[in-house]
């Protein structure tokens, strides 16, 4: 039987994707958060991550979820949506205010990024986050947390994520064909983030590379701020279908022969490995290793090349990393990260959530650390899901600044997380 109240601690992530939608559940307790179940789904109705076919795309949802419920023996109504697709834009915002206090107060913040997020968009674009990437207090900039802080000027540098207006209302749509009401829309690869990075890595400077089928998105991150981010339309589906054209193969055999064999620089030994593959015309014929990889190579430095230009401009403007992680479940292609560390020139590691997440942070009195995750959900394919719940721990945990207990791993960005989202809702949100 279906409780039909799961506890406010119950959170459930919808991951939307080109290839397959993952709904992951989690619950949060005083020694951490606990996924309880991971459920993938063939998505029918997307194309690049976005919504191409209402009824196929609300069908599939209904199917993932109806499985988690199943499993879990919760009743789901209420989801955080990961989101991604080329429509996806970011624009860079500052705003100001007048200190009338002394000192800075949360309010006076809220000011400054009310009137940062008051720029003038193209009337299709909707806001989907805001992100503050700087404070400067009377002309002092690189100020993480002003509040407290004594000062006459209150400015702030602010990342503002938008989304083609049309594409948002078909996903919210969707969502609520199948029943669902949404908490929260969040940005795929700040998801993923959340499950792959360490604060370390954030403050050093690290690219998120969440490699998806339709799309790639990356998010970089400097000083524990986000600076960077962009959604590229090439993912894993484009291996696919190389391999089904060069091949003579279907789409669904073209898929199992790059997972199970999608090694892009095999050894001298492996290389002309015979491996049986079904054609079209449902023949069986083998072929050398050497002919999967030949294929797989062009397609990943193209793929491996536009990300390296996203980094440069990135470097551009002012943003050095020291690294980059792959996630997604095209990063687990054999070679992929080695290939990918010598094209951009720096250390690359595939982003696995269970090595990532060691340190806590806790929040009124909870801990924001992986609790005990299974060894099957430890994998980069699921790395936005569970992102997603530990997302959401600031969206339903009842956080006050006085009830932070900070520890080395909790920084501002974290602090602030869920006192900007509720802002967000105060000045004009999604329309969920």
């Amino acid at each position: 039987m279906l409780i039909k109240k799961p506890s406010k601690r119950f959170i459930v992530g919808l991951d939307i994707g080109t290839t397959k939608i993952c709904v992951t559940t989690g619950e949060i307790g005083k020694d951490g958060i606990s996924i309880i179940s991971v459920n993938t789904t063939p998505s029918f109705g997307l194309k690049k991550g976005i919504v191409v076919n209402i009824d196929s795309t609300i069908n599939s949802i209904r199917k993932v979820i109806n499985d988690a419920e199943k499993l879990t023996g919760r009743m789901i109504s209420e989801v955080i949506v990961g989101i991604s697709g080329g429509h996806i834009k970011s624009y860079t915002a500052s705003g100001s205010t007048i200190i009338r206090g002394k000192e800075v107060t949360n309010e006076d913040v809220e000011k400054a990024i009310i009137a940062a997020a008051s720029i003038n968009l193209p009337l299709d674009r909707e806001i989907i986050q805001i992100i503050p990437t700087d404070f400067i207090l009377d002309g002092q900039s690189r100020i993480k947390d002003p509040v407290g802080l004594s000062g006459r000027r209150l400015d702030v540098n602010a990342f503002i994520i938008t989304g083609d207006s049309n594409s948002i209302q078909n996903l919210i749509k969707c969502c609520k064909g199948a029943g669902l009401e949404i908490s929260d829309i969040v940005l795929q690869s700040l998801a993923s983030a959340e499950a792959s990075i360490s604060p370390e890595e954030r403050e050093a400077g690290i690219a998120l590379i969440d490699i998806g089928g339709g799309t790639t998105d990356i998010a970089i991150y400097k000083d524990n701020w986000l600076k960077h981010a962009v959604v590229l339309g090439v993912g894993g589906n484009h291996f696919t279908n190389d391999l089904s054209f060069g091949l003579r193969v279907t789409f669904q055999e073209a898929e199992r022969l790059k997972i199970l064999n999608g090694d892009i620089l095999p050894s001298a030994q492996t290389m002309n490995k015979e491996i049986e593959i079904i054609e079209i015309d449902g023949q069986n014929r083998k072929i050398p290793q050497k002919y999967i990889s030949e294929i797989l190579l062009p397609r990943s430095e193209e793929l491996l090349e536009l990300i390296k230009n996203e980094l440069i401009t990135a470097n551009k403007q002012g943003v050095s990393i020291c690294g980059a992680v792959l996630t997604g479940g095209a990063s687990l292609l054999f070679a992929f990260d080695r290939i990918a560390q010598a094209i951009l020139s720096m250390p690359v590691r595939v982003g696995y959530p269970e090595a990532t997440l060691k340190k806590s942070k806790f929040i009124n009195g909870y801990s924001g650390i992986l609790n005990g995750l299974q060894p099957e959900f430890n994998n980069p394919m699921y790395s936005t899901g569970i992102g997603l719940i530990i997302y959401g721990t600031e969206v339903f945990l009842p956080v006050k600044e006085d009830d932070i207990i900070e520890d080395l791993s909790f920084n501002i960005a974290d602090k602030m997380t869920a006192w900007f989202k509720n802002t967000f809702r105060r000045i004009g949100g999604l329309h969920v």
